[in-house]
Protein backbone atom coordinates (compact mmCIF):
# COMPACT_ATOMS: atom_id res chain seq x y z
CA UNK A 1 0.00 0.00 0.00
CA UNK A 2 0.98 3.60 -0.46
CA UNK A 3 3.09 5.22 2.22
CA UNK A 4 3.52 8.92 1.49
CA UNK A 5 4.81 10.74 4.56
CA UNK A 6 5.03 14.42 5.32
CA UNK A 7 8.76 14.39 4.60
CA UNK A 8 8.10 14.04 0.87
CA UNK A 9 5.78 17.02 0.98
CA UNK A 10 8.21 19.25 2.85
CA UNK A 11 9.86 20.10 -0.43
CA UNK A 12 6.51 20.74 -2.08
CA UNK A 13 5.41 22.97 0.78
CA UNK A 14 8.58 24.92 1.29
CA UNK A 15 10.47 24.47 -1.98
CA UNK A 16 9.76 28.01 -3.13
CA UNK A 17 10.23 31.22 -1.21
CA UNK A 18 7.14 32.65 -2.84
CA UNK A 19 4.91 29.93 -1.46
CA UNK A 20 6.46 30.15 1.98
CA UNK A 21 5.96 33.90 1.99
CA UNK A 22 2.33 33.53 0.99
CA UNK A 23 1.75 31.19 3.91
CA UNK A 24 3.21 33.71 6.31
CA UNK A 25 0.75 36.32 5.13
CA UNK A 26 -2.19 34.15 6.10
CA UNK A 27 -4.18 34.76 9.28
CA UNK A 28 -6.81 32.82 11.14
CA UNK A 29 -9.65 34.71 9.48
CA UNK A 30 -8.29 34.48 5.93
CA UNK A 31 -10.82 33.07 3.46
CA UNK A 32 -9.93 29.75 1.85
CA UNK A 33 -7.97 29.75 -1.40
CA UNK A 34 -9.68 29.35 -4.77
CA UNK A 35 -8.73 25.67 -4.80
CA UNK A 36 -10.46 24.94 -1.49
CA UNK A 37 -13.69 26.81 -2.05
CA UNK A 38 -16.51 27.19 0.46
CA UNK A 39 -19.61 26.60 -1.67
CA UNK A 40 -22.73 28.56 -0.71
CA UNK A 41 -25.51 26.49 0.85
CA UNK A 42 -28.24 25.71 -1.64
CA UNK A 43 -26.08 25.93 -4.76
CA UNK A 44 -26.81 23.11 -7.21
CA UNK A 45 -23.60 21.18 -7.85
CA UNK A 46 -22.45 18.87 -10.59
CA UNK A 47 -21.14 15.40 -9.87
CA UNK A 48 -18.28 15.12 -7.40
CA UNK A 49 -15.46 14.34 -9.81
CA UNK A 50 -16.59 16.18 -12.92
CA UNK A 51 -14.37 18.61 -14.79
CA UNK A 52 -11.12 19.62 -13.13
CA UNK A 53 -12.27 19.23 -9.51
CA UNK A 54 -13.33 16.61 -7.00
CA UNK A 55 -15.89 17.88 -4.52
CA UNK A 56 -15.56 16.90 -0.86
CA UNK A 57 -17.78 17.85 2.07
CA UNK A 58 -16.63 19.31 5.39
CA UNK A 59 -19.26 19.06 8.13
CA UNK A 60 -18.44 20.32 11.63
CA UNK A 61 -19.88 22.70 14.23
CA UNK A 62 -18.80 26.24 13.40
CA UNK A 63 -21.30 27.65 15.91
CA UNK A 64 -22.79 26.54 19.22
CA UNK A 65 -21.21 24.83 22.20
CA UNK A 66 -18.92 22.57 20.15
CA UNK A 67 -17.41 25.35 18.02
CA UNK A 68 -14.69 25.74 20.68
CA UNK A 69 -13.27 22.43 19.41
CA UNK A 70 -14.58 21.83 15.91
CA UNK A 71 -13.56 25.07 14.22
CA UNK A 72 -9.93 24.02 14.44
CA UNK A 73 -10.47 20.65 12.77
CA UNK A 74 -12.00 22.48 9.80
CA UNK A 75 -8.83 24.56 9.60
CA UNK A 76 -6.71 21.39 9.64
CA UNK A 77 -8.77 19.79 6.88
CA UNK A 78 -8.56 22.93 4.76
CA UNK A 79 -4.79 23.03 5.21
CA UNK A 80 -4.48 19.43 4.01
CA UNK A 81 -6.66 20.22 0.99
CA UNK A 82 -4.58 23.29 0.18
CA UNK A 83 -1.34 21.31 0.39
CA UNK A 84 -2.71 18.53 -1.80
CA UNK A 85 -3.93 21.02 -4.37
CA UNK A 86 -0.58 22.85 -4.36
CA UNK A 87 1.11 19.50 -5.02
CA UNK A 88 -1.10 18.70 -8.03
CA UNK A 89 -4.36 17.54 -6.50
CA UNK A 90 -5.88 14.05 -6.67
CA UNK A 91 -5.82 12.14 -9.96
CA UNK A 92 -4.86 15.42 -11.61
CA UNK A 93 -7.93 17.20 -10.22
CA UNK A 94 -8.17 19.95 -7.63
CA UNK A 95 -10.15 19.31 -4.44
CA UNK A 96 -13.11 21.65 -3.94
CA UNK A 97 -14.37 21.78 -0.35
CA UNK A 98 -18.05 22.37 0.36
CA UNK A 99 -18.25 23.50 4.00
CA UNK A 100 -21.39 23.15 6.14
CA UNK A 101 -22.08 24.09 9.77
CA UNK A 102 -23.63 21.37 11.94
CA UNK A 103 -24.25 24.11 14.54
CA UNK A 104 -23.81 21.74 17.53
CA UNK A 105 -27.28 20.38 16.69
CA UNK A 106 -27.61 16.71 15.80
CA UNK A 107 -30.64 16.89 13.46
CA UNK A 108 -28.85 19.71 11.62
CA UNK A 109 -25.87 17.40 11.08
CA UNK A 110 -28.15 14.84 9.44
CA UNK A 111 -29.80 17.48 7.25
CA UNK A 112 -26.45 18.89 6.14
CA UNK A 113 -25.09 15.40 5.41
CA UNK A 114 -28.07 14.73 3.13
CA UNK A 115 -27.57 18.09 1.43
CA UNK A 116 -23.89 17.42 0.79
CA UNK A 117 -24.61 13.97 -0.65
CA UNK A 118 -27.76 14.65 -2.67
CA UNK A 119 -27.40 18.26 -3.74
CA UNK A 120 -23.65 18.92 -3.77
CA UNK A 121 -22.86 15.34 -4.81
CA UNK A 122 -19.58 15.24 -2.90
CA UNK A 123 -17.22 12.27 -3.22
CA UNK A 124 -16.67 12.00 0.55
CA UNK A 125 -17.49 13.90 3.76
CA UNK A 126 -14.98 14.74 6.47
CA UNK A 127 -16.92 15.56 9.59
CA UNK A 128 -18.44 15.40 13.06
CA UNK A 129 -16.90 15.57 16.54
CA UNK A 130 -19.37 14.32 19.14
CA UNK A 131 -20.66 10.78 18.94
CA UNK A 132 -24.14 12.26 19.03
CA UNK A 133 -23.47 14.03 15.72
CA UNK A 134 -21.85 10.90 14.25
CA UNK A 135 -24.79 8.74 15.33
CA UNK A 136 -27.15 11.30 13.79
CA UNK A 137 -25.48 11.03 10.37
CA UNK A 138 -24.64 7.32 10.46
CA UNK A 139 -28.06 6.28 9.12
CA UNK A 140 -27.73 8.83 6.33
CA UNK A 141 -24.40 7.41 5.17
CA UNK A 142 -25.60 3.82 5.44
CA UNK A 143 -28.93 4.39 3.70
CA UNK A 144 -27.22 6.25 0.85
CA UNK A 145 -24.15 3.97 0.87
CA UNK A 146 -21.85 7.01 1.12
CA UNK A 147 -18.60 7.67 3.02
CA UNK A 148 -17.73 9.61 6.20
CA UNK A 149 -14.23 10.08 7.62
CA UNK A 150 -14.48 10.82 11.35
CA UNK A 151 -11.45 12.36 13.16
CA UNK A 152 -12.15 12.20 16.89
CA UNK A 153 -11.53 9.63 19.62
CA UNK A 154 -14.76 7.95 20.62
CA UNK A 155 -16.41 5.23 22.69
CA UNK A 156 -16.16 2.41 20.14
CA UNK A 157 -18.98 -0.15 20.06
CA UNK A 158 -19.50 0.68 16.40
CA UNK A 159 -17.98 -0.46 13.11
CA UNK A 160 -19.71 0.92 10.04
CA UNK A 161 -18.80 -0.01 6.47
CA UNK A 162 -19.50 3.62 5.57
CA UNK A 163 -17.28 5.29 8.20
CA UNK A 164 -13.49 5.47 8.57
CA UNK A 165 -12.45 6.37 12.12
CA UNK A 166 -9.08 8.18 12.44
CA UNK A 167 -9.31 9.05 16.15
CA UNK A 168 -8.69 6.59 18.98
CA UNK A 169 -10.81 3.61 19.90
CA UNK A 170 -11.14 3.09 23.69
CA UNK A 171 -8.24 0.63 23.81
CA UNK A 172 -6.05 3.36 22.29
CA UNK A 173 -6.95 6.10 24.78
CA UNK A 174 -9.41 5.45 27.61
CA UNK A 175 -8.22 2.02 28.70
CA UNK A 176 -4.48 2.87 28.78
CA UNK A 177 -5.31 6.08 30.68
CA UNK A 178 -7.24 4.14 33.34
CA UNK A 179 -4.41 1.61 33.69
CA UNK A 180 -1.81 4.39 34.03
CA UNK A 181 -3.91 6.18 36.66
CA UNK A 182 -4.35 3.00 38.69
CA UNK A 183 -0.60 2.44 38.66
CA UNK A 184 0.39 6.05 39.36
CA UNK A 185 -2.43 8.11 40.89
CA UNK A 186 -4.83 5.97 42.93
CA UNK A 187 -7.67 3.47 42.93
CA UNK A 188 -10.68 5.73 43.61
CA UNK A 189 -12.29 7.34 40.54
CA UNK A 190 -15.04 9.94 40.17
CA UNK A 191 -16.42 10.03 36.60
CA UNK A 192 -17.59 13.34 35.10
CA UNK A 193 -19.05 13.62 31.61
CA UNK A 194 -21.39 15.37 29.24
CA UNK A 195 -24.80 13.75 29.01
CA UNK A 196 -24.72 11.96 25.67
CA UNK A 197 -23.53 8.69 24.16
CA UNK A 198 -19.72 9.06 24.27
CA UNK A 199 -19.27 9.86 27.98
CA UNK A 200 -21.93 7.39 29.10
CA UNK A 201 -20.50 4.54 27.03
CA UNK A 202 -16.94 5.50 27.95
CA UNK A 203 -17.85 5.41 31.62
CA UNK A 204 -19.49 2.01 31.21
CA UNK A 205 -16.16 0.76 29.87
CA UNK A 206 -14.20 2.49 32.66
CA UNK A 207 -16.42 0.96 35.38
CA UNK A 208 -15.95 -2.52 33.92
CA UNK A 209 -12.19 -1.98 33.68
CA UNK A 210 -11.97 -0.71 37.26
CA UNK A 211 -13.84 -3.79 38.44
CA UNK A 212 -11.46 -6.04 36.55
CA UNK A 213 -8.29 -4.26 37.67
CA UNK A 214 -8.94 -3.44 41.31
CA UNK A 215 -10.17 0.14 41.12
CA UNK A 216 -13.29 1.78 42.58
CA UNK A 217 -15.94 4.00 41.04
CA UNK A 218 -16.92 6.31 43.91
CA UNK A 219 -19.18 8.60 41.92
CA UNK A 220 -20.52 9.45 38.47
CA UNK A 221 -22.30 12.56 37.21
CA UNK A 222 -23.24 14.24 33.93
CA UNK A 223 -23.98 17.68 32.52
CA UNK A 224 -26.02 18.44 29.39
CA UNK A 225 -23.79 19.74 26.59
CA UNK A 226 -23.35 23.49 27.00
CA UNK A 227 -24.44 23.47 30.65
CA UNK A 228 -22.12 25.38 33.02
CA UNK A 229 -23.81 24.58 36.35
CA UNK A 230 -20.87 22.58 37.66
CA UNK A 231 -21.05 23.47 41.38
CA UNK A 232 -23.25 20.45 42.28
CA UNK A 233 -20.76 18.10 40.61
CA UNK A 234 -17.81 19.62 42.44
CA UNK A 235 -19.69 19.27 45.73
CA UNK A 236 -20.29 15.58 44.97
CA UNK A 237 -16.59 15.09 44.17
CA UNK A 238 -15.61 16.65 47.50
CA UNK A 239 -18.04 14.37 49.34
CA UNK A 240 -17.02 11.20 47.52
CA UNK A 241 -13.26 11.93 47.62
CA UNK A 242 -12.68 13.87 50.86
CA UNK A 243 -8.99 12.93 50.91
CA UNK A 244 -8.37 13.22 47.19
CA UNK A 245 -8.60 10.87 44.25
CA UNK A 246 -8.80 10.60 40.48
CA UNK A 247 -11.30 12.60 38.41
CA UNK A 248 -11.88 11.10 34.97
CA UNK A 249 -13.28 13.83 32.74
CA UNK A 250 -15.24 13.26 29.53
CA UNK A 251 -16.96 16.65 29.42
CA UNK A 252 -17.07 18.10 25.90
CA UNK A 253 -17.33 21.65 24.64
CA UNK A 254 -17.41 24.81 26.72
CA UNK A 255 -18.73 23.09 29.87
CA UNK A 256 -15.04 22.48 30.54
CA UNK A 257 -14.42 26.20 30.99
CA UNK A 258 -16.66 26.41 34.05
CA UNK A 259 -15.56 23.00 35.34
CA UNK A 260 -11.84 23.71 35.52
CA UNK A 261 -12.24 27.25 36.81
CA UNK A 262 -14.56 26.19 39.62
CA UNK A 263 -12.50 23.09 40.38
CA UNK A 264 -9.51 25.31 41.07
CA UNK A 265 -11.68 27.79 42.97
CA UNK A 266 -12.83 25.00 45.28
CA UNK A 267 -9.23 24.08 46.05
CA UNK A 268 -9.28 20.74 44.20
CA UNK A 269 -5.73 20.98 42.89
CA UNK A 270 -3.97 18.39 40.69
CA UNK A 271 -1.61 17.22 43.44
CA UNK A 272 -4.58 15.65 45.29
CA UNK A 273 -7.30 15.65 42.61
CA UNK A 274 -5.60 14.89 39.27
CA UNK A 275 -8.01 15.19 36.35
CA UNK A 276 -7.54 12.92 33.34
CA UNK A 277 -9.36 14.33 30.33
CA UNK A 278 -10.08 12.65 27.03
CA UNK A 279 -11.57 15.66 25.23
CA UNK A 280 -9.22 18.43 26.43
CA UNK A 281 -6.25 19.17 24.20
CA UNK A 282 -3.98 22.12 23.40
CA UNK A 283 -6.70 24.25 21.79
CA UNK A 284 -9.08 23.80 24.73
CA UNK A 285 -6.26 24.61 27.18
CA UNK A 286 -5.63 27.80 25.22
CA UNK A 287 -9.29 28.82 25.34
CA UNK A 288 -10.05 27.76 28.93
CA UNK A 289 -6.86 29.34 30.29
CA UNK A 290 -3.71 27.36 30.97
CA UNK A 291 -3.56 28.66 34.54
CA UNK A 292 -6.60 26.50 35.35
CA UNK A 293 -5.18 23.31 33.85
CA UNK A 294 -1.46 23.19 34.72
CA UNK A 295 -0.66 19.86 36.35
CA UNK A 296 -3.71 18.00 35.04
CA UNK A 297 -3.54 15.23 32.44
CA UNK A 298 -4.93 14.19 29.08
CA UNK A 299 -4.71 10.98 27.06
CA UNK A 300 -4.32 11.21 23.29
CA UNK A 301 -2.35 9.76 20.40
CA UNK A 302 -0.81 13.10 19.44
CA UNK A 303 0.44 16.18 21.26
CA UNK A 304 2.09 19.25 19.71
CA UNK A 305 5.23 18.30 21.65
CA UNK A 306 5.65 14.95 19.81
CA UNK A 307 9.18 14.84 18.42
CA UNK A 308 9.00 13.64 14.84
CA UNK A 309 10.23 15.35 11.64
CA UNK A 310 6.69 15.15 10.25
CA UNK A 311 5.29 16.95 13.29
CA UNK A 312 7.88 19.70 13.06
CA UNK A 313 6.89 20.26 9.42
CA UNK A 314 3.14 20.20 10.15
CA UNK A 315 3.28 22.56 13.14
CA UNK A 316 5.31 25.05 11.08
CA UNK A 317 2.84 24.81 8.20
CA UNK A 318 -0.19 25.25 10.46
CA UNK A 319 1.29 28.26 12.25
CA UNK A 320 2.31 29.81 8.94
CA UNK A 321 -1.23 29.42 7.66
CA UNK A 322 -3.21 30.47 10.75
CA UNK A 323 -0.90 32.41 13.07
CA UNK A 324 2.22 31.86 15.16
CA UNK A 325 0.18 31.96 18.37
CA UNK A 326 -1.92 28.95 17.30
CA UNK A 327 -1.55 25.41 18.60
CA UNK A 328 -2.14 21.96 17.14
CA UNK A 329 -3.87 19.05 18.85
CA UNK A 330 -4.95 15.43 18.41
CA UNK A 331 -8.34 15.84 16.68
CA UNK A 332 -6.80 18.42 14.34
CA UNK A 333 -4.00 16.01 13.46
CA UNK A 334 -6.45 13.13 12.94
CA UNK A 335 -8.55 15.43 10.71
CA UNK A 336 -5.48 16.52 8.75
CA UNK A 337 -4.17 13.01 8.11
CA UNK A 338 -7.56 11.56 7.15
CA UNK A 339 -7.65 13.85 4.10
CA UNK A 340 -4.29 12.41 3.03
CA UNK A 341 -5.37 8.83 3.71
CA UNK A 342 -8.48 9.36 1.58
CA UNK A 343 -6.30 10.89 -1.18
CA UNK A 344 -3.99 7.87 -1.11
CA UNK A 345 -6.95 5.50 -1.34
CA UNK A 346 -8.41 7.42 -4.31
CA UNK A 347 -5.06 7.35 -6.10
CA UNK A 348 -4.61 3.63 -5.45
CA UNK A 349 -8.14 2.94 -6.66
CA UNK A 350 -7.61 5.19 -9.69
CA UNK A 351 -11.09 6.63 -9.11
CA UNK A 352 -13.16 8.47 -6.50
CA UNK A 353 -15.83 5.75 -6.76
CA UNK A 354 -16.98 4.96 -3.23
CA UNK A 355 -16.70 1.17 -3.30
CA UNK A 356 -13.26 1.22 -4.90
CA UNK A 357 -12.00 3.80 -2.39
CA UNK A 358 -13.43 1.81 0.54
CA UNK A 359 -11.47 -1.24 -0.58
CA UNK A 360 -8.27 0.70 -1.27
CA UNK A 361 -8.36 2.55 2.07
CA UNK A 362 -7.79 -0.64 4.07
CA UNK A 363 -4.07 -1.13 4.57
CA UNK A 364 -3.07 2.44 3.79
CA UNK A 365 -0.14 3.66 5.88
CA UNK A 366 1.00 7.21 6.53
CA UNK A 367 3.93 8.81 8.33
CA UNK A 368 1.76 11.18 10.35
CA UNK A 369 2.90 13.87 12.80
CA UNK A 370 2.07 11.40 15.60
CA UNK A 371 4.09 8.62 13.94
CA UNK A 372 3.19 5.74 11.64
CA UNK A 373 -0.53 5.00 11.30
CA UNK A 374 -2.16 2.11 9.44
CA UNK A 375 -5.79 1.68 8.39
CA UNK A 376 -7.06 -1.68 9.60
CA UNK A 377 -9.81 -3.89 8.24
CA UNK A 378 -12.15 -2.55 10.92
CA UNK A 379 -11.83 0.98 9.43
CA UNK A 380 -9.85 2.22 12.46
CA UNK A 381 -6.20 3.27 12.62
CA UNK A 382 -3.34 1.65 14.49
CA UNK A 383 -1.99 4.50 16.64
CA UNK A 384 0.58 5.22 19.35
CA UNK A 385 -0.95 6.02 22.76
CA UNK A 386 0.36 8.93 24.84
CA UNK A 387 -0.43 10.58 28.19
CA UNK A 388 0.48 14.23 28.68
CA UNK A 389 0.54 16.65 31.61
CA UNK A 390 -0.32 20.31 31.10
CA UNK A 391 2.71 22.51 31.65
CA UNK A 392 3.13 26.24 32.25
CA UNK A 393 3.09 27.20 28.56
CA UNK A 394 -0.19 25.37 27.90
CA UNK A 395 1.43 22.52 25.98
CA UNK A 396 1.85 18.97 27.28
CA UNK A 397 4.82 17.10 28.69
CA UNK A 398 4.49 13.53 27.44
CA UNK A 399 4.82 11.43 30.60
CA UNK A 400 4.03 8.03 29.08
CA UNK A 401 3.72 6.45 25.63
CA UNK A 402 3.46 3.02 24.07
CA UNK A 403 6.54 1.70 22.31
CA UNK A 404 4.67 1.13 19.06
CA UNK A 405 1.25 1.71 17.49
CA UNK A 406 -1.63 -0.12 19.15
CA UNK A 407 -4.11 -1.98 16.97
CA UNK A 408 -7.70 -0.71 17.39
CA UNK A 409 -10.57 -2.70 18.87
CA UNK A 410 -13.96 -1.56 17.63
CA UNK A 411 -15.87 -3.80 20.07
CA UNK A 412 -14.83 -3.41 23.69
CA UNK A 413 -13.26 -6.35 25.49
CA UNK A 414 -14.19 -5.21 29.03
CA UNK A 415 -17.93 -4.89 28.38
CA UNK A 416 -19.54 -8.35 28.68
CA UNK A 417 -21.95 -7.84 25.77
CA UNK A 418 -19.14 -7.23 23.26
CA UNK A 419 -16.26 -9.23 24.72
CA UNK A 420 -14.94 -11.70 22.17
CA UNK A 421 -16.25 -9.80 19.14
CA UNK A 422 -14.35 -7.99 16.39
CA UNK A 423 -14.94 -6.30 13.02
CA UNK A 424 -13.24 -6.81 9.65
CA UNK A 425 -14.58 -5.23 6.47
CA UNK A 426 -11.73 -6.72 4.42
CA UNK A 427 -13.39 -10.14 4.84
CA UNK A 428 -17.02 -10.38 3.64
CA UNK A 429 -17.57 -13.36 5.93
CA UNK A 430 -16.73 -11.24 8.99
CA UNK A 431 -17.85 -7.65 8.38
CA UNK A 432 -19.34 -5.48 11.10
CA UNK A 433 -19.33 -7.94 14.00
CA UNK A 434 -18.05 -11.47 14.30
CA UNK A 435 -16.99 -13.73 17.14
CA UNK A 436 -13.24 -14.13 17.36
Amino acid sequence: MTNNGLGRRKFLLYGSAAFGSSLLLKACSTPPSDTATDTDTGTEASSAASGDTIKVGILHSLSGTMAISETTVVEAEKLAIKEINEAGGVLGKQIEAVVEDGASDWPTFAEKAEKLIDQDQVAVIFGCWTSASRKAVKDVFESKDHMLWYPVQYEGQECSKNIFYTGAAPNQQIEPAVKWLLENKGKDFFLVGSDYVFPRTANTIIKEQLKAEGGNTVGEDYLPLGNTEVTPIITKIQQALPDGGVIFNSLNGDSNVAFFKQLQGAGLTPDKYPVMSVSIAEEEVRQIGKEFLVGHYAAWNYFQTVETPENETWVKAFKAEYGEDRVTNDPMEAAYIMVYLWKQAVEEAGTADLEAVREAAIGQTFQAPEGLVTMNGNHHLSKTVRIGQVRDDGLFDIVWATDEPVKPQAWNQYVPATKGFACDWSDPDKGEKYEM
